[in-house]
């Protein structure tokens, strides 16, 4: 990736350094908490992500006798995390919203500091390792105290150049945010295709039947109820939370005690379906694996004739499938299947070779979606990446 800079020696712009207590001015704009009255609560996040607004508050609700309110350009800081960045400056969105004393605020003198060239150098490492070394106390709770924060050393350019940088930052950035919605929006659109692409695909057509799943599967079983172990005293115990994206580690599947193991053991083209939980509905086939049985909160389906276990699997990723386990959640507090309704799931099912085809033709878009978010993860690095370099190099006069 090319760099958006020119060459251009550190010390060109040779600028001085100041505290922060030359351009920050401790400020306090308390207020008396009354019952009935909601308050705005304003947090920070760590590394420089900046600040947002928490859940509001009744003021009969707080333990502090005092809040104090956030004025737009604000210096805000985390008192126990500003040694992980936890500082940030408020913008106008956050303005009037409340934090309490571990949270104090400083307001900048604007003739020699612009509020953008701190809310930039928050998100510095450089910054960040200040902030960390202040906080070091004798007493080892690392709090940083006011005092200590205004001895933070900052680069100071005069105003207009400090605009200057902000403006190409600014602009550098959001050229940064544009590549990184682009990437996860071409995702997106493929995973997208890859729906639309299976709803077309399992429409019935003539020559079809439509079964249920007792049709053509043996009957569905739960899996075991056992205490999961990492000592080999027993099979492995598959759980729901093994099967992450797609794919099961079998080294970090635990074990289990299991007398007799051979109603639970698993094998090649099972098809374990998850029945409880944010996860229900999902399901997994069994390639290869090691002698493994299935937990409780998992469903075995074995299928006995007519549908390629690939077809099955690919119909339990489809729209027509997830609109049936959606009837099935209505009126739950949690979503819960059991076997019986499992059974009673309608299933188009055409010849075998149609079948085939049908699965090629969705493995093929699977292998495009997984080539995009390989690509995705590669290039969001380096994304992530350009923007540290970016400040790196703004606050040496290199921008």
């Amino acid at each position: 990736m090319s760099t958006p800079f020119p060459n251009k020696s550190p010390a060109a712009n040779p600028w001085p350094k100041v505290r922060l207590a030359e351009v920050l001015t401790r400020v306090e704009r308390p207020e008396t908490p009354v019952p009935g009255k909601t308050y705005r609560q304003i947090g920070v996040r760590l590394w420089g992500e900046g600040a947002y607004e928490r859940e509001p508050i009744d003021g009969g609700e707080t333990k502090y006798a005092q809040l104090f309110r956030a004025q737009d350009g604000d210096v805000i800081v985390n008192k126990i995390w500003a040694r992980n960045g936890s500082v940030a400056v408020v913008p106008e969105s956050l303005a009037g919203c409340f934090g309490s004393g571990e949270f104090p605020m400083f307001e900048p003198n604007r003739d020699r500091l612009d509020p953008r060239w701190m809310g930039w150098l928050t998100k510095t490492r450089e910054f960040w390792e200040q902030c960390d070394e202040k906080s070091r106390g004798t007493s080892g709770k690392n709090r940083i105290k006011p005092d200590q924060f205004l001895q933070i050393e900052i680069p100071l350019p005069p105003l207009a150049e400090q605009r200057r940088i902000v403006a190409r930052i600014d602009a550098l950035a959001a050229q940064i945010a544009q590549a990184q919605s682009l990437r996860h929006q071409a995702t997106q659109e493929v995973e997208a295709l890859l729906v639309s692409t299976a709803e077309k695909l399992f429409e019935p057509k003539q020559g079809w039947d439509i079964k249920r799943v007792a049709d053509f599967c043996e009957p569905p079983q739960y899996g075991y109820t056992a205490s999961a172990t990492h000592e080999p005293v027993g099979p492995r115990l598959l759980r729901i939370t093994d099967i992450q994206d797609g794919c099961v580690n079998w080294d970090q599947v635990p074990y289990c005690l299991c007398p007799e193991p051979e109603k639970y053991l698993l094998k090649c083209n099972d098809l374990v379906f998850a029945r409880t939980g944010a996860t229900t509905g999902k399901s997994y086939v069994i390639r290869e694996c090691p002698k493994a049985v299935f937990a409780s909160y998992l469903i075995r389906l074995r299928v006995r004739e007519s549908v390629l276990v690939d077809y099955l699997y690919r119909y339990f990723q489809s729209p027509g499938y997830w609109d049936q386990i959606a009837d099935e959640k209505k009126g739950t507090g949690q979503p819960n299947l059991n076997g019986s309704k499992l059974a009673k799931l309608r299933v188009p099912v055409p010849p075998i070779s149609e079948q085939r085809r049908i699965v090629a033709e969705l493995d093929a878009l699977q292998a495009e979606v997984e080539r995009l978010k390989r690509l995705q993860a590669e290039t969001a690095a380096e994304l992530d990446a350009l923007l540290p370099s970016i400040l790196d190099r703004a606050f040496k006069g290199e921008l």
